[in-house]
C-alpha cells in the first residue's frame, strides 16, 4: 500500500502520458494508485479527461507492448520492462530468451538455449538478479542466476535496471534484473484461469543416435479474489520436457610449445621464459568430434497469498520453486596429440600455431584416439520464499518489512568411459595398438579435415576395448536468508516529495563438495586395472550424417551394461577422499592413488552483509520544466569467510631421552603437529590424514555507494534522463573459497638441503568487489498519434577493476600473511630437521587494469494504428546498441597468453520484431544479432574463447479461435544458427556446434 503524495503537476503528467496511449485502462490504474483523500478534485478531473477519450480494446502482443512502454515511461530510473502478456505470448522457453529482446541485452547460448545474459557488454557475473525484490542465489556457484530455471509462464513482470537507486540491493555493475510474480489483489479479473499446452519437435534429433526428438510445454495458472477483495490467491505450475541434440567439433587449447618448423635463427616464436623469443610454435592438445543428446525436464511452481484486511495494511506471502533435471550423453572420439613428444610431419603453421599436420605416436608419447561415451546428469533445485508486510501508518508515513529465504542446490555427475584400440581384444593379455597416426587440418570457422589410420578399428569389437571409467560429481548448495525494513515519509514541499530510509541484513552460505572414482587408464592399458572386452549387446556402430558425414564412424556404448560387466559385484561409487598415497595419510595402501584434491576443493563460503540507505525523491520544477527522480547513498558492510585446510607438516615423536623415536625399520616416527592445529581428518573412505589444520579465513570491508537519477519532463511527450552512481559487483561466490594448497618439501642444492614452503590459491576470501562509476544520459520520445516511442541513450562506466588474475609471488611471507608455518621440518628420508624457507605462492587478486565501457543504445517501437483497417495491426519494435571498451585482459589458456576483450562484450547488438495482427490472427518474426564476443566453452575443462557473431531468428503465429481458445505455432532458431568459436585468431578453431530447430504447436485457454 505504499503511496506517494503527488503534486498537481505529477497528476497532469500521468494523465497526459497515459491518454496518448490506446491502452486507456492503464491510465485509470495509475491515477487510482496516486490518489490521496485531499486530492479528490484533481483525481476526478483527471479521470474525467481520460473518460472523454475513446478507449480502444487492445489485446495480445500489442497490449503488452503498450504496457511495457508506459512502465518504462514512468519509471524513476533508466530501465527496460517486460509485462506478463508479453512473456506469455512470445516463444520464450525461459526468462533468458525473454530478456534478450530488450535493448542492450544479449545471451550466451548453452546447448542452443539462452542461459546467461549480458548487459551492456558485461557478463553474467556483473548482473544482479532479484525475485520480488529479494536476492536470488545460483545453482552454479556464480552470482548470475541460471535464467533457464525461471519459466516465463510463471513470471508476471521483468525489469532491467540499467541505472540503480539506493533502495535496490547492491551487486550489479552491469545492471539489476528484477523478476516479479503475480499479485492477485491487483488482478483485473475477479477470477482468472489460464492453460497453455504445446508439443515440441527438434529436427536435428534424427542425426543424433538415441536422441529424443519430441517434447512438450504445459502451464496452468489461477488467480482469485475473495472476501470482498481482501484476500487473494495466485497459483501456477509450468512443466517443460525438452529434447536436446547437438553435433559438434571442439578444439582443445594450445597446451604445448615445441620447435616444429625447425627454422634457423627463428625469433618469431612465443615470448616465454623471461621475455626471450623462443624458436617454438604453439601445439594444440587435440580435438573432439561428438554427438550430444539428452532430455531436460523442468517443473516450476508459484504460490502467492495476499491479505488486505484494511485499506492501509497488506500482508503478502509468495513462494517460487523450480526443479530442473537433465540427462545428457556425449558419444564420439577425442584425439590427443601429446604434441611435445609425438612425431610431427607436414605441419601447417599459421600465426606460430600448428593448425594441421600428421601426428604419429612414438615410444615416448601418448598420442591416441579415445572413443568417448559420457553420461552426465544434473539435478538442480531453486527455492524462494518471502513474507512482506506493508503498513501505511499515516497519510504521510509508510513502513514495509520483508523476510526472505532463497536456496539453490545442484548435483552434477560427470560420468566418463574411455575406450582405446588394441592389437587384439581377444588375446589373453591384450596389448595397446601403438600404431597411431592422426592427420588433420583446421579450416577456421568451418569443419576441419580429419583422417585417422585407426578409423576402421574404431568400430571393430575385436579391436576396441574399454580402458577407463571415471565419475566426478560436483555438488553445490547456496542459500541466503535476509530481513529488510523500509520507511517512507511523504513531504509537502515544492522540491522533495518524500524521504526513504531502510536497512537490510543477509547471511549467505555456499558449499561445494567434490568426490571421485577412477578405474583404469585413458592413455594406454593398465596391467593392474585391466581393460574390458566389449560384447555385441554393449555397442552400436554410429555413422555421422550431414556436414559431418565424412568423419570416421565409432562405437556408441551402453554405459550401464559396460559398468555391470566390468564391476559384476557392483559399480563403485565416488567418494570424497584423500587417496591412499596422499601425503599425511597414515593408513593408506601404497599402491593406491592421490585424490586429495577432492578434500581441498571442498569447503564452505560465508557472506554476511549489512546495508543501509537514505534516499530523497525529487518532485519539483526548474523554470517551467518538471523534474522528478531521486538521490541518496547506500552504505554496505561485507564480511566474507571461507573454510580452509592448511598443510602444517608433521613433527617427530621423542623418546625418553629427548631423541627422535624410530620404528622397527629404523624410520623416524612422526605424528600430527597438534601445536599448529593439525587434526586427524578422516575421509569418506576411512583414510586418516594428520598433516592438515582446519580453519576459517575472514575478510571485512565497507563501501559507500552514492547514486542519483534525475528526469526532466521537457514536454508531456519528451523527457531527458540523467543518472550517476557508484556501483559494485562481488566476485562469484565460488571464487571466495579458500581451497589453497600449501606444501612443505625438501629442496637439495649444491650448498645443502632445506625445506621450502610453496603453494597456490586460485580462489581467495580476500578478493574484493569490482567497482565502477557510471553515468547515463537518455532522451525518450513517446508518440501522441500512435502507440510507440523512440529512445536514444548514452552510457559510460569507469571500471576500477575488471577481473581476477593470478600471480606468482616469490619468497612469499606465508607466516606474515596469516598462514601457519611450523618451527621445524623433519626430512622424511633422513629424519634430520631442516631450515624452513619461503618459496613461491600463486594467488588470486583483483587486477588494477580497469578502464571504460561506453556506448549508445537506440530503440524504436511503432504500432501503425493510423494505417487503413487491414494494416492497422502492423508494428515494429527494434533496438541497436553499440558498446566499446578499452579494457584488455590476458587469458592464460594452455601455453598461450591471449589478449581478450571484456567477457560478454559484443560491440554491436541488434534486436528486431516485426508483428501484425488482424481479427484474432497474429504473426511475428524476431531476430537477435550479436557480433563476436568472449566467453567460456566447456571441453575437457573450461576454456576462454572468442565466439563468432550470430543471428538467431524465431517465428510465431497464433489465432484466437474463440474468446477463450487460441492456437499457436512457433519455430525457434529458424535458420539453425550454429555456435562457432576460436582461440584468439580464427585459424585456431574452438567450437562448431549445431543445435537444430525447435518447432512448437499448441493451444491456450483462458477464463
Amino acid at each position: 500500500m505504499r503511496t506517494f503524495k503527488p503534486s498537481k503537476l505529477s497528476i497532469a503528467l500521468l494523465s497526459c502520458g497515459f491518454m496518448v496511449s490506446s491502452g486507456g485502462l492503464y491510465a485509470q490504474e495509475a491515477v487510482k494508485a496516486t490518489q490521496e483523500p485531499d486530492k479528490v478534485v484533481e483525481k476526478n478531473n483527471a479521470e474525467q479527461e481520460i473518460d472523454a477519450v475513446e478507449v480502444i480494446e487492445v489485446t495480445g502482443f500489442r497490449r503488452s507492448l503498450i504496457k511495457s512502454i508506459n512502465q518504462k515511461r514512468f519509471a524513476d530510473t533508466v530501465s527496460e520492462q517486460i509485462t506478463a502478456d508479453d512473456l506469455g505470448a512470445l516463444p520464450d522457453v525461459s526468462m533468458a530468451d525473454a530478456l534478450t529482446r530488450l535493448p542492450g541485452i544479449s545471451a550466451v547460448r548453452t546447448g542452443g538455449q539462452a542461459a546467461e545474459i549480458n548487459i551492456r557488454g558485461m557478463s553474467g557475473g556483473f548482473v544482479s538478479t532479484t525475485l520480488n525484490g529479494r536476492e536470488q542465489v545460483s545453482t552454479s556457484g556464480q552470482r548470475s542466476v541460471e535464467f533457464d530455471q525461471y519459466p516465463s509462464e510463471l513470471i508476471s513482470q521483468a525489469s532491467v535496471f540499467k541505472s540503480p537507486k539506493v533502495s535496490l540491493i547492491e551487486g550489479g555493475v552491469a545492471g539489476t534484473v528484477e523478476l516479479k510474480t503475480a499479485s492477485p489483489l491487483k488482478n483485473e479479473e475477479q477470477h482468472s484461469f489460464n492453460v497453455n499446452a504445446r508439443g515440441m519437435y527438434n529436427d536435428l534429433a534424427s542425426d543424433v543416435p538415441d536422441a529424443t526428438s519430441t517434447g512438450h510445454r504445459f502451464s496452468v495458472s489461477y488467480q482469485g479474489k475473495f472476501a470482498d477483495d481482501t484476500f487473494g490467491v495466485a497459483l501456477g505450475y509450468a512443466r517443460l520436457f525438452q529434447p536436446t541434440a547437438t553435433t559438434q567439433f571442439v578444439g582443445l587449447n594450445y597446451s604445448k610449445l615445441r620447435d616444429v618448423d625447425g627454422l634457423a635463427d627463428d625469433t618469431n616464436g612465443p615470448t616465454k621464459e623471461e621475455g626471450i623469443h623462443l624458436a617454438k610454435e604453439y601445439v594444440g592438445e587435440g580435438f573432439e568430434l561428438q554427438h550430444k543428446g539428452g532430455e531436460e525436464t523442468r517443473d516450476g511452481f508459484v504460490a502467492t497469498l495476499e491479505w488486505q484486511p484494511v485499506e492501509n495494511f497488506t500482508l503478502k506471502f509468495d513462494s517460487f520453486y523450480s526443479k530442473f533435471d537433465s540427462e545428457e550423453f556425449a558419444r564420439g572420439y577425442r584425439v590427443k596429440f601429446d604434441g611435445s613428444q609425438a612425431a610431427i610431419g607436414n605441419a601447417t603453421i599459421i600465426d606460430n600455431s600448428v593448425v594441421g599436420g600428421t601426428f604419429n605416436r612414438t615410444s615416448n608419447s601418448s598420442t591416441r584416439v579415445e572413443v568417448v561415451n559420457d553420461d552426465n546428469s544434473d539435478s538442480d533445485e531453486v527455492q524462494s520464499f518471502g513474507l512482506n508486510a506493508d503498513w501505511q501508518i499515516t497519510d504521510n508515513f509508510n513502513m514495509a518489512v520483508d523476510l526472505s529465504y532463497s536456496s539453490a542446490t545442484s548435483d552434477f555427475r560427470n560420468g566418463l568411459i574411455w575406450s582405446l584400440v588394441a592389437d587384439d581384444a581377444n588375446a589373453a593379455i591384450p596389448e595397446f595398438d601403438n600404431n597411431v597416426s592422426i592427420n588433420y587440418l583446421l579450416n577456421g570457422l568451418d569443419l576441419p579435415d580429419v583422417s585417422l589410420n585407426q578409423a576402421d578399428a574404431l568400430t571393430d569389437l575385436n579391436r576396441v576395448m574399454v580402458t577407463k571409467y571415471g565419475i566426478y560429481p560436483y555438488v553445490n548448495s547456496d542459500e541466503v536468508i535476509a530481513a529488510r525494513v523500509d520507511f517512507e515519509y511523504t513531504l509537502d514541499t515544492d522540491y522533495i516529495s518524500s524521504v526513504e530510509v531502510g536497512a537490510r541484513y543477509s547471511e549467505r552460505e555456499y558449499s561445494n563438495d567434490r568426490s571421485v572414482f577412477e578405474f583404469g587408464s585413458d592413455s594406454g592399458f593398465n596391467s593392474k586395472e585391466m581393460p574390458l572386452k566389449i560384447t555385441d549387446d554393449m555397442a552400436t556402430v554410429v555413422d555421422w550424417k550431414g556436414d559431418f558425414s565424412a568423419y570416421p564412424s565409432y562405437l556408441s556404448l551402453d554405459q550401464d551394461k559396460v559398468l555391470n560387466a566390468w564391476f559384476p559385484e557392483g559399480v563403485p561409487q565416488p567418494v570424497q577422499t584423500w587417496g591412499s598415497t596422499a601425503s599425511g595419510v597414515i593408513n593408506g595402501d601404497p599402491l593406491g592413488k592421490d585424490t586429495a584434491w577432492t578434500m581441498k576443493e571442498s569447503g564452505q563460503v560465508f557472506e554476511d552483509i549489512f546495508a543501509a540507505y537514505v534516499m530523497a525523491n525529487i518532485d519539483m520544477e526548474i523554470g517551467s520544466v518538471p523534474v522528478t527522480g531521486n538521490f541518496g547513498v547506500r552504505v554496505v558492510r561485507t564480511k566474507q569467510a571461507s573454510t580452509s585446510l592448511q598443510d602444517v607438516g608433521e613433527t617427530t615423536v621423542k623418546d625418553a631421552y629427548g631423541q627422535d623415536a624410530v620404528d622397527e625399520d629404523g624410520n623416524v616416527i612422526v605424528r600430527a603437529n597438534s601445536e599448529l592445529g593439525a587434526q586427524f581428518i578422516t575421509d569418506d573412505a576411512g583414510l586418516v590424514n594428520q598433516k592438515y589444520a582446519p580453519g576459517i579465513i575472514t575478510n571485512t570491508y565497507t563501501d559507500y555507494l552514492p547514486q542519483m537519477n534525475v528526469n526532466f519532463h521537457i514536454t508531456p511527450d519528451d523527457q531527458i534522463r540523467f543518472a550517476a552512481a557508484k556501483v559494485m559487483s562481488r566476485p562469484n561466490i565460488d571464487r571466495l573459497a579458500s581451497n589453497s594448497s600449501v606444501n612443505i618439501a625438501p629442496v637439495t642444492t649444491d650448498s645443502g638441503t632445506y625445506a621450502e614452503i610453496s603453494g597456490n590459491a586460485k580462489n581467495s576470501p580476500n578478493l574484493k568487489p569490482f567497482y565502477a562509476n557510471q553515468y547515463d544520459l537518455s532522451y525518450e520520445r513517446y508518440f501522441t498519434d500512435s502507440d510507440g516511442n523512440f529512445v536514444f541513450a548514452l552510457f559510460y562506466k569507469d571500471i576500477e577493476s575488471a577481473g581476477i588474475v593470478t600471480q606468482t609471488i616469490s619468497e612469499y611471507d606465508f607466516e606474515g600473511n596469516g598462514l601457519i608455518v611450523p618451527d621445524e621440518y623433519i626430512d622424511p628420508l633422513s629424519g634430520v630437521p631442516l631450515e624452513i624457507r619461503n618459496g613461491n605462492f600463486e594467488t588470486a587478486f583483483n587486477d588494477d587494469k580497469g578502464g571504460y565501457i561506453k556506448g549508445l543504445e537506440v530503440s524504436y517501437t511503432q504500432v501503425f494504428s493510423f494505417l487503413p483497417d487491414f494494416w492497422s495491426g502492423l508494428g515494429l519494435t527494434t533496438s541497436y546498441s553499440h558498446t566499446k571498451s578499452e579494457i584488455q585482459q590476458i587469458s592464460q589458456l594452455g601455453q598461450q597468453d591471449l589478449p581478450i576483450s571484456l567477457p560478454g562484450l559484443s560491440e554491436n547488438v541488434l534486436q528486431t520484431t516485426l508483428f501484425w495482427s488482424y481479427q484474432g490472427f497474429e504473426t511475428r518474426i524476431s531476430a537477435r544479432y550479436r557480433d563476436e564476443f568472449v566467453s567460456e566453452q566447456v571441453a575437457v575443462e573450461a576454456q576462454t574463447v572468442n565466439y563468432d557473431d550470430e543471428l538467431v531468428i524465431d517465428y510465431q503465429a497464433s489465432y484466437q479461435v474463440t474468446e477463450n481458445l487460441g492456437m499457436v505455432f512457433q519455430v525457434n532458431n529458424l535458420t539453425d544458427e550454429p555456435t562457432k568459436s576460436y582461440f584468439g585468431v580464427q585459424s585456431q578453431t574452438g567450437t562448431i556446434q549445431y543445435f537444430g530447430r525447435q518447432f512448437f504447436l499448441g493451444m491456450t485457454y483462458a477464463l
